[in-house]
């Protein structure tokens, strides 16, 4: 077998998150389902979906932890979040708004991106900041590809 990397992320080709795939020679990547997972992840996949669809299930490693990325929506927009091969959630993604994100958030990305168009905006908390706080951390898409991110108070931060 041989392993493929591919940066993924919606809309943006060549920019976003890396996803390495084992690939079987001459083949193409296996497609994951729900019950290909073990049955913590299962388990974990089922309570964060919140009735929302999966679209697709890769799996990753990523620093060093082995993951499952599970792209899925919920209520028409794109919900993301990556779950450790233990079960633990580790990260939730979920598509937003520039006018849903608290008003200090929105002001610090029209200043960084000046003039320029936010062509993705994603709330998105791993899950130390998901069990504990109702202020995720806001990351958008410029349309050269460039990410912003702040806190819901507006602060820059680093991913």
């Amino acid at each position: 077998m041989r392993t493929v990397t591919t940066r993924v992320r919606r809309g943006m080709p060549g920019r976003g998150t890396l996803r390495r795939t084992r690939v079987r020679p001459g083949g193409k990547p296996k497609a994951l389902q729900l019950k290909d997972l073990p049955a913590s992840v299962q388990k974990t996949v089922q309570e964060t979906l919140k009735g929302g669809a999966i679209k697709s299930i890769a799996k990753e490693k990523e620093d060093g932890i082995e993951q499952y990325e599970i792209e899925s929506t919920l209520n028409g927009k794109s919900r993301d979040f990556n779950v450790a091969a233990d079960g633990r959630l580790l990260v939730v993604e979920e598509a937003t708004t520039l006018d849903a994100i608290p008003a200090a958030a929105k002001a610090a990305i029209q200043k960084k991106v000046a003039g320029g168009t936010v062509t993705t905006v994603e709330t998105f908390a791993k899950a130390r900041q998901a069990a504990c706080s109702t202020k995720p951390s806001i990351r958008t898409r410029r349309a050269n590809g460039d990410d912003v991110l702040v806190d819901a108070d507006g602060k820059g931060r680093q991913d």
